[in-house]
Parts: C-alpha cells; structure tokens; sequence
C-alpha cells in the first residue's frame, strides 16, 4: 500500500535512479511498491517519509489538433501556422497515473531527471502534471553527474531552483522540428503519391531537419566516390638488406605519371648490387594519451574499437550509469574539474586482476596530471568509471557488449591519468647509382599509456640501424603500377565527427538521428560504413538541387545556436520558434514550386526500393487465396 502522506517525492528520469536514490538515502531499508508498470520506492530519510518513483523518459510530446492529423485534408503549409499543444506519451499513462496518486499525497517535490536540457524538460512535464493535482505543491532540483551514493547525497544536500530556461530550450526544439518534419514529410509523400508512387501501408517520405542534412552528408561523400576518376600512377620500389634485415625503400622523386617516365629512371639502377645510406634519422618523439571521454568520442571510438554501433552504445552506457558503474554519459565536457578525485577513482581499480599493477607503478606512483581536451559545457565532467565491477558481474548484468563498453570506459579514464609513450620515428636516405631513395620506420620505445589502452596502439615496422655511409645490398627494383582510390564512405564515426562539428542534434541525439536514416532505409551500415540506398541519394540529391537549404548541415547549426540562445535566457521561446518557422516555410514555398522535378527524380527510386514488398505481398495474397479455396 502506498502511504496516505509522504513528506517529500523524488521524480527522477529512469527507476534505477529512483531505486538508488531509495537505496543511499535510506541505506538499503525501503520498500518497493508496484502501482501498474510504476515502481515506487519509499523509505525513512532524517525521520520523514519519503517515496521516489522513476519514469522513462519523456511524459509528453508536441502534437497538432486532432483535426490537423488528416495528411489528405489538410495543405501541410497549414501546419506553419498552428500552435502544437501537449498530449501524453500513450506508454507514459502508468506513469502520469502513479505521479497523479503520489503528487496527492506529498506537498514538497525533488525532481531529479538527468542533468541536462533533455532532463530539465522531463523535470517541467512532472511539474506540470502535478500542479494540477496539487496547486500547492513545491518544487525543488536535484543536479548529479553520477548514481554514486556520494554524488545522490551531494545533490540531496544541494538542491537548486528548476531553470525553465534549459526546459524552454527543448520545448522550443520540439515545436520547431515537429512543424518542420511533419509539413515538409507530408509534402513529399503526398506529391510522391500523387505521381504514382506505390508506398506500403504506414511508410512515407521522412524528412526531419536533422535527420536530412545527417543523410546528406553520407551521400555527398557517395558521390564523390561515385565521380572519382581513377588515374594510374606508377612508382620505384627497392627491396634492400642491411645487417640481415629486409626493408622496403621507394624513388625519393615522388611518382611518376607516365611509365615512360619510370622505366628511364629505373634503368639507371636495375643492375645496381649495393646502395650507400646518405643520411639517416632515429628520433624520438612523445605519443600523448586521450583527453577525457565525452559522448561524442564515446560513441566514435565504441564504433571504431568495439565495433558497438553509436545508438547502441549510447543505450548500454545509460544503463551502466544507471547501476552506478559509469558518470553521466551525456556530455560535451572534455577537462576533468578540480572537484573530481581522480587518484581515489584509480585506486578502486587496484585489485583489478589485469590492470591493477599498472594503476600502482604507472599512476598512483606519481602525481597525478590529466590530459586535458578543449570543451568544457559547464553542466557535466567527462565520463569515468565511478566504481570497480568484475568482469563477470558486468557480463552477467549487462552482456558481452556491457563488459567491453565499461571496460573501455575505464581504461580510456586510466589512460588519461597516465606517461605518454614514446615512438622512434626512423627515417633513411639511400642512393642507388646517384639515385635517391628513402625509407621510412617506427619502433615503440616506451608502451606509456597504451599498455593499459590498446586500441590505438601502432604496431611496429623497424628499420635497420644504419649511419651515413653504411653499404646496403640491393635485393630487387621494379617499377610498380598503381592507382589512385576513391575516398572511403564515410564511416559511423566520420559521420558523428561532421554531426558535431556542424551542431547537428545534441550529444543526446546524435545516434537518433542517424538510426532514424536506417529505419527510413536511407543508408545502411556495413563494415562500420554508411552507404545510402537509391531512395536515400535521389532524395538528398533532388532536395539539394532545388531547396538546399532544408539539406545543407550549416542550417541546422544555426538553428542550434539559436536555441542556445533561450538557454541563457537571452531571447523567449516564441520569438526564435516563430523565426526559424518563418525560414522554413519560405524553403517550403520552394520545395512546391519543384515539386514536379522532385516527384520525377525519387518516385522511380521509391518504387525499385519497395518493389520486393509488393512482389512479397501478391505472393502471400496468393497463397492465401489458393489455401482458402483447397480448404
């Protein structure tokens, strides 16, 4: 039974968060209520009753009027001009209804969502749903970066005031994209349809003013390798040995575009037994380690090293930080701040059975000095392990993917604490007959950091120590043909790197973004590369010929710095969404005036993508027909 009074409520974000702050502030004596699909958690704090409850995510969404949702009846330019109001999330009602019953029962209210403008929103919908039951109730913040019993006791000691101004940002946000996508998606459907295109039930032209600029920049990086023009080139090769080592030297001339060319230098030297070394070079240089994880870099390096897609990294990072195994991992901060322990958080890795040693010689030994990156967002520190975990708890709780992410995490967080490596940069020059050639190596000196951070690590191709006059045998000289190569697709962490540099979407969203292109079966990924599909490169490709400014990654950008704007409490809500709808509607007045060069380009496109579904759905329809006539 829930109580009939309850001195304070938390509302947190998720319900491992609510359960921890159950856990921390009652040390493990609370009792867990289930009301429908809510978990309720109360528990003595300071001799008051207390009660938290988690939520999943968001509680409500923008939407138009029902009478706007008929895309046939209503001109989707209508959808500039009306104001979206606020419904409730249809799988958030357990949730509504739990906090309705709660809100009755308690007059003061933490709201403890995750600390960032995603969370602030989150905080303001509760706050919305409760004033409503209880006019009276109080409303108070409680701001962590981490579900540590230090971190929730920390935040309970130090709540603030909600900032409606981070809240408003994400509104304005979602005003914006809602009226955007849904009036240029209808559009595009509708004018696809209207010229025969044959879409399944429930499928339509997506358009979304972050997903397609994300979209763009995949095909852009298509067609370059589509207009590549291979050239052949051709070079000098020389396959040497000295002091019973095998090495590889070139023509110090660079390549040649013509054989004719090649072949006049390498008769100079196609007899030639021995060279003699010129000039020589071993200098050792420092490999600094990686600056602090933030979200970006975390989804990039799970994608390049662990071969963990960007959405899905994202997804199992929240549930390490929500069983207090990781920080916050939404963040853009890359500087550890002062008030971070940083030699207490290595020494919780000192029984670690693989790393511990490393942690006492290489880290604990010395005073302590952290790699430092550029960004810091005055909201979050960058992600770190907050405890120790075995490798078969992890495994257990979270999978294979679980115990990779969480062990990345913690050695990138190691790495950053520890020596450089240092590499021996080697380099040779040769002469064959007066011809110059030269060579070039590398030798890790001192492993540094990588002996605890792998994935970087440059595998070794030495050259023989060699001085100025020094004989070299010449084994073989060959002029080899080569070519020229397109540039590769982008890669998932290529696209992210362009995603951040252009402010498309936030460290939140980035991942949405590009699964969404996926589920609309714009690009696909294979091998860890973004390839677009014919439907996706005919859309990017025919927008960006007659409107591109709804396509173009820059635009975003500025709708992004905007929005900053009302975070700061520099400019109201209204005033920058009716901007940016004004922008917009004037792209979409273009987007119509070609709507018959948009419907030639992608409706052949939309009908190849789809033509195995209806080939799939008149064979079932078959089938089914002759079942029903044999039976």
């Amino acid at each position: 039974m829930i109580p009939q009074r309850i001195s304070t409520l938390i509302v947190a974000e998720k319900p491992g968060v609510a359960k921890a702050f159950a856990e921390f502030l009652s040390d493990n004596r609370y009792r867990e209520i289930k009301y429908g699909r809510a978990k309720i958690y109360v528990f003595r704090y300071k001799g008051e009753l207390w009660a938290s409850i988690g939520l999943r995510g968001h509680l409500m969404d923008f939407d138009f009027p029902e009478e706007y949702n008929s895309w046939q009846k209503v001109n989707p330019r209508q959808l500039f001009f009306i104001k979206p109001i606020r419904k409730t999330r249809r799988e958030a009602w357990g949730y509504v209804k739990a906090l309705k019953l709660l809100a009755s029962r308690a007059s003061r209210i933490i709201l403890a969502p995750d600390a960032d403008v995603e969370g602030e929103s989150i905080g303001f919908e509760a706050m919305t749903i409760i004033s409503r039951v209880n006019p009276n109730a109080t409303f108070e913040r409680a701001w962590f970066n981490a579900v540590t019993r230090h971190d929730i006791l920390q935040a309970i000691n130090n709540l603030r005031k909600p900032n409606p101004n981070l809240a408003n940002k994400a509104f304005a946000r979602m005003v914006a994209d809602l009226t955007i996508g849904a009036a240029f998606t209808r559009a595009l459907t509708l004018i696809a349809e209207k010229e025969g295109a044959k879409l399944p039930r429930g499928r339509f032209i997506s358009y979304g003013p972050c997903q397609t600029p994300v979209l763009y920049l995949v095909v852009k990086r298509a067609l370059e390798r589509e207009n590549f023009k291979s050239k052949k080139y051709y070079v000098i090769e020389a396959l040497l040995e000295a002091e019973g080592q095998q090495f590889k030297a070139t023509y110090a001339g660079g390549k040649f575009d013509k054989k004719e060319e090649a072949e006049k230098v390498y008769r100079k030297v196609k007899n030639a037994k021995h060279g003699t070394v010129s000039d020589s070079h071993y200098d050792s240089v420092e490999i600094n380690p990686p600056v602090p994880l933030n979200t970006v870099e975390l989804e990039k390096r799970a994608s390049n090293f662990l071969n963990i897609r960007s959405k899905q990294a994202l997804a199992i990072a929240e549930d390490l930080y929500q069983n207090g195994l990781i920080s916050y991992p939404r963040t853009d901060t890359n500087i550890y701040p002062p008030t971070i322990n940083l030699r207490q958080i290595a020494s919780q890795f000192l029984d670690h059975p693989e790393i511990g040693v490393y942690v006492r010689r290489e880290i604990l030994s010395r005073k302590i000095k952290p790699t430092r990156g550029k960004e810091d967002d005055g909201a979050h520190p960058p992600i770190y392990p907050t405890r120790y975990a075995s490798k078969s708890f992890v495994k257990t709780h979270f999978g294979e993917k679980g115990w990779k992410l969480y062990d990345f995490v913690v050695r990138h967080f190691l790495a950053t604490l520890s020596p450089p490596a240092v590499q021996e940069k080697q380099a040779l020059k040769i002469d064959i007959n007066e011809v110059p050639f030269e060579a070039t190596g590398s030798r890790l000196l001192d492993e540094g950091f990588y002996e605890v951070y792998p994935y970087s690590k440059p595998s070794d191709s030495p050259l023989p120590y060699l001085v100025k006059g020094d004989i070299v045998k010449v084994l073989e000289i060959s002029v080899v043909e080569k070519k020229t190569k397109p540039p590769p697709y982008l890669s998932e962490a290529e696209l992210l790197r362009l995603m951040k540099k252009y402010g498309i979407g936030t460290d939140a969203t980035m991942q949405d973004h590009i699964h969404t292109n996926l589920k609309r079966k714009y690009f696909i990924i294979r091998n860890k590369r973004c390839i677009p599909t014919e439907l996706g490169k005919n859309l990017a490709v025919i927008l960006h010929e007659t409107v591109p400014e709804i396509v173009l990654p820059e635009v975003r950008g500025k709708m992004e710095k905007r929005l900053v704007l009302i975070a700061r409490g520099e400019r109201e809500p209204g005033e920058i969404v009716g901007e940016i709808k004004e922008e917009f509607l004037e792209y979409y007045d273009k987007l119509l005036e070609n709507r018959d060069k948009i419907a030639e380009k992608i409706v052949k496109a939309i009908n190849n993508v789809y033509a195995k579904y209806h080939s799939k759905r008149k064979i079932s329809a078959k089938r089914k027909y002759r079942y029903v006539r044999k039976h």
